[in-house]
């Protein structure tokens, strides 16, 4: 009787399952047997660490950026344009081009003109300035009135007053420094306007046309010359060429 109350009890308890553990257990340890599952783990975590320090990374960069921008708010671009703006030349404003260095250039002659290395024996001859025994070639042009009067000299560019002096052969003599390598000269002046070191206008008045020892058989008259880049240029060429 004891002994069945024993039995019946036992068949009472619920039987566990004590194979369903090692079942799983033993799953698992198959799949992390196989070879490629470490390294594909340790490939997938290295990638997920890459792609959060490159957002962090390039979040700092951008958040960098903008605090540089909103330090100095205008860019490289706009201060360099802003620069080649302020220096451009207005696309209306006129280039001066050279003109003839007299108030009325319909007053004037041209009675000594530029010696031409390329010229005719006969034009050569007219442009060939006598000092004494010495012959020296005419390195600009000789301005005159038909009644050997005075009349107005005019600066023919714009310019800087680089001389203003006298010099015994050829007078008083006035340089104005222009752009672009010009120098234009003027001598055999009377009653000079302007010093050293002024600006002055094209078509200013800067003194009156005189005489000079050198050219003194030109009685009253203005000797014109043009360098570039410290080289004699004939006048009337630059002149004409600003004509056309």
């Amino acid at each position: 009787m004891s002994e069945n109350k024993e039995k019946e009890k036992a068949a009472s308890v619920p039987k566990t399952n004590d194979k369903a553990a090692p079942v799983k257990s033993a799953g698992w340890r198959k799949y992390f047997s196989k070879k490629w599952v470490f390294p594909a783990t340790y490939v997938t975590a290295a990638a997920i660490i890459l792609a959060l320090m490159w957002v962090i990374q390039n979040s700092g960069t951008n958040e960098l950026k903008t605090n540089e921008m909103d330090l100095d708010p205008q860019a490289p671009e706009e201060t360099t344009g802003a620069a080649e703006a302020e220096n451009a030349i207005p696309a209306n404003a006129a280039v001066e081009t050279m003109i003839w260095p007299v108030e009325n250039r319909d007053e004037v002659e041209v009675i000594m003109p530029y010696f031409e290395p390329g010229a005719s024996s006969e034009e050569k001859q007219a442009a060939i300035i006598q000092q004494g025994d010495t012959y020296m070639p005419n390195t600009g042009i000789a301005l005159a009135r038909p009644d050997n009067q005075p009349f107005n000299v005019t600066a023919a560019l714009s310019g800087t007053v680089t001389r203003a002096e006298n010099v015994p052969s050829v007078g008083n003599l006035v340089e104005i420094t222009h752009e672009d390598g010009l120098v234009t000269i003027y001598y055999s002046l009377d009653d000079v306007l302007v010093s050293k070191g002024d600006k002055v206008k094209q078509g200013q008045t800067i003194a009156k046309a005189g005489r000079n020892e050198l050219e003194k058989n030109l009685s009253v008259h203005l000797h014109f010359e043009v360098h570039r880049n410290g080289e004699p240029v004939n006048p009337e060429t630059l002149i004409a060429e600003s004509a056309n």
